[in-house]
């Protein structure tokens, strides 16, 4: 029997084997702080000479195992998890480019990570050039410049359900020496693994699929352990020259190309900006890592039934769902999501915002929510949620517009969504 596990047994049996009389589910190790008995070791772990614990902001027992099942599901070479899915993109940025420096990413991603980086970042002197995802090999090429540090995008973009050409982009991002982060939330690692593909560092919202039951927030960072950091060491000084806050360490030194990223996010970030992801809350996401496979395959049956009956509806203006035969992103979906995309899609009634707001209210079995990719079905305006802090057209370039709604599928029976959704459009 080959010691790779498949993709069902990790996502139950993953990052935690207990030993001989211990216990069979992940502990919750409900503690700030741990016990040595010499200050000698203590100090071996705060100069990263040695491995432990010693303050639950940097590390804990429960975290690691939880992010040592990511990392096994993603097939990466080490993980970390923080307090939100924001916190896992901020970090992931910002472990490698500081002020003065540009990333490109794309428009169609989340409009809270596009608000991280187009507002708040760039008052940290991040530059950020957003690029469709159908750009040109020649046209990408024109905007990587000497101080460029990262390309970032996602696999599903939320809400556009745009499928993004992770090999093109890891490609061109490669040439110029730069990684390409993606941020995997709506495919999870159930249905892509963009390392596969070619990108070098994956995020996720743990909030959604992976806990999949709204009961905790949380994120996380998976390194490939792929990218070679030492071969452009003057674009990444922070990962291949010393450390003077951890008495001068290099990271790619220390813990080799497969451990310097995530070991510098936590040794350094995490420790400066604390957002830790709380054990109790890694316990419930572990919980949902456990069912990811067989909710995941529900949520894309789901998704494909509820899209073939808005596509062929007389008050639907259109669909977008990568599973549709004709959809834009039906190739690449093919490509990089065989088994399944994920549960989500967007639509636009015929009509105005107003129409739009009638559907919405008077849908019976999905709520409208601010959160999506739940077990619960949902749905939201994102014109008047969450991206409302965008103008005309930043919305347009994102692929929004005032009647388009995105619907969440959960595991529900479909039939059940088909008719909540018919007697709503009824209303119009």
């Amino acid at each position: 029997m080959s010691d790779k596990k498949r993709i069902e047994t990790i996502c139950v049996q993953g990052g935690y084997t207990p030993k001989n009389g211990e216990p069979r589910q992940i502990p919750v190790y409900q503690s700030t702080t741990f016990k040595y008995d010499t200050s000698e070791y203590m100090g071996k772990l705060f100069d990263l000479e040695a491995s432990g614990y010693f303050y639950t902001r940097l590390q804990n027992p429960t975290n690691d195992y939880v992010a040592a099942k990511l990392c096994e599901l993603e097939g990466g070479t080490a993980a970390m998890l923080t307090s939100s899915g924001q916190a896992a993109n901020f970090y992931s940025i910002f472990n490698i480019a500081n002020c003065g420096d540009h990333v490109i990413a794309m428009t169609t991603i989340y409009g809270g990570t596009f608000n991280l980086f187009d507002v708040t970042m760039r008052k940290m002197g991040i530059e950020f050039t957003f690029v469709k995802p159908d750009i040109t090999e020649e046209e990408l090429d024109k905007l990587f410049r000497p101080n460029t540090k990262a390309v970032f995008g996602e696999t599903i973009a939320n809400p556009a359900c745009v499928v993004l050409d992770i090999e093109f982009f890891a490609k061109v991002a490669h040439k110029h020496g730069v990684p390409l982060i993606i941020d995997n939330t709506f495919a999870t690692p159930v249905n892509c693994r963009p390392i596969e593909w070619g990108a070098d560092i994956v995020t996720h919202s743990t909030t959604k699929y992976i806990d999949g039951h709204g009961v905790s927030v949380g994120g996380a960072i998976i390194d490939g352990g792929k990218f070679d950091w030492n071969k452009y060491e003057d674009k990444y000084p922070g990962l291949t020259t010393p450390d003077d806050s951890y008495h001068g360490v290099v990271y790619t030194e220390r813990f080799g190309l497969g451990g310097a990223f995530i070991t510098k996010a936590t040794a350094q970030l995490m420790r400066d900006f604390g957002s830790i992801q709380s054990p109790q809350h890694a316990f419930y996401i572990n919980l949902g890592l456990e069912s990811l496979h067989v909710r995941m395959k529900r949520h894309c049956e789901n998704g494909l039934a509820v899209a073939k009956f808005l596509k062929n509806h007389p008050k639907v203006k259109c669909v977008t769902y990568c599973g549709l035969e004709g959809d834009a992103g039906y190739e690449l979906g093919k490509k990089y999501l065989p088994n399944g995309s994920c549960g989500v899609l967007c639509f636009e009634v015929k009509g105005t915002r107003k129409d739009a707001e009638t559907l919405m209210k008077n849908l019976k079995v999905a709520a409208i929510e601010t959160h999506v990719a739940d077990a619960r079905t949902c749905c939201l305006h994102p014109a008047s949620a969450t991206h409302r802090q965008m103008n005309d057209e930043q919305l347009i370039a994102c692929g929004i517009t005032p009647t388009l709604i995105r619907y969440s599928c959960g595991i529900e029976n479909a039939q059940d969504l088909i008719d909540d959704l018919s007697q709503a459009l009824d209303k119009i």
